[in-house]
């Protein structure tokens, strides 16, 4: 019995010393790896001197707030639009009103006018980002309840302001893109022409806008 037991005994013995062999050949030792100043980037925190240098910068109307503020006064435009199914354009004319406001870093535009018999008046309002270095502009009107929004580059050789933008349309539902080309031709007169644009980037002209200072 005895020689039985011990027997047992070293049968579990071996049994276990197998499972430790085994436990200690496929156990891997952990990977450390030594993380160098030079793997790990840390954003310096700016001093009170930068920040409120940079918060001076984005406040202070710059060049391109002064070419907004060359529009301020009274504009009498000749309107022509065109639509998909109708190859005949359509004629309107309207009076837009511009000025500075909020300290000269925004310009608005008040339109008035008769479109298809019915009063028509409209609002948008441009802006240039400091921050950004783009323009941004919006648009509002009596003839719908949306907004449009959207952003451009000056291109000082061709002395165009290109805008691309967004909004819904009423028919469809669905957003569609927009782009807004205003040429300036001299220092009273310019030219706005409109474009819609399909999902596979086809323009498709749909409203020029002819306008002249009133002197």
């Amino acid at each position: 019995m005895k020689k039985i037991i011990l027997t047992l005994l070293a049968l579990t013995l071996s049994v276990s010393s197998c499972k430790k062999v085994e436990v200690e050949e496929t156990e891997t030792p952990p990977i450390t790896e030594e993380i160098t100043t030079e793997e790990v980037a840390v954003e310096a925190t700016p001093d009170s001197a930068t920040v409120a240098k940079a918060w001076a910068d984005y406040a202070t109307p710059s060049k391109a707030h002064e070419m907004l503020a060359k529009d301020t006064g009274t504009w009498d435009a000749e309107m022509t639009f065109w639509m998909p199914e109708s190859p005949e354009p359509q004629k309107a004319t309207s009076v837009a009103t511009y000025k500075m406001i909020l300290d000269g870093k925004y310009q608005e535009g008040v339109f008035k006018g008769d479109m298809w018999g019915m009063a028509f008046e409209g609002r948008g309002t441009t802006a240039y980002d400091n921050a950004s270095k783009e323009f941004i502009a919006t648009w509002i009107d009596n003839m719908g309840t949306g907004m449009m929004v959207s952003r451009g580059q000056y291109d000082e050789a061709s002395k165009t302001l290109t805008f691309n933008g967004a909004m819904v349309d009423p028919v469809t539902g669905k957003e569609k893109k927009v782009k807004e080309v205003i040429t300036y031709i001299d220092d009273n007169t310019q030219k706005m022409e409109m474009f819609d644009i399909d999902a596979n980037g086809k323009e498709f002209k749909n409203m020029e806008i002819n306008s002249k200072r009133r002197k």
